[in-house]
């Protein structure tokens, strides 16, 4: 028999694999990126969601732009009056709060 007759024969099928063998490692990365990443963040979120809405008049905070001060009230459309000095007051989103001044003495 000539050699190139031996590379024209037909191969036999090969199985596929198992689907949880194929796609396992992809459910994997997945598995973790949700238990590490979005998870965590996602109970972040709701921390901090929480501690906004438990604002009250006299709360220490803390606003995204570094501007401490006390709150002085809170308005309609989640808007918070926030003295930062004796009656110096501006007015600032709720959702630019990100934590109270007790927890920078940790």
């Amino acid at each position: 028999m000539k050699l190139y007759t031996l590379f024209l024969q037909a191969q036999p099928a090969a199985e596929s694999p198992n689907f949880l063998i194929q796609f396992g490692p992809l459910l994997l990365l997945v598995f973790v990126f949700y238990m590490f990443l979005i998870r965590p963040q996602q109970k972040k979120q709701k921390q901090l969601r929480t501690y906004r809405d438990a604002l009250q008049k006299g709360d220490k905070i803390i606003t995204t732009g570094g501007i401490y001060g006390k709150v002085h009230e809170i308005k309609e459309n989640n808007r918070i009056v926030m003295e930062i000095c004796d009656n110096v007051r501006i007015t600032v989103d709720k959702s630019a709060v990100v934590m109270d001044m007790t927890d920078t003495a940790k």
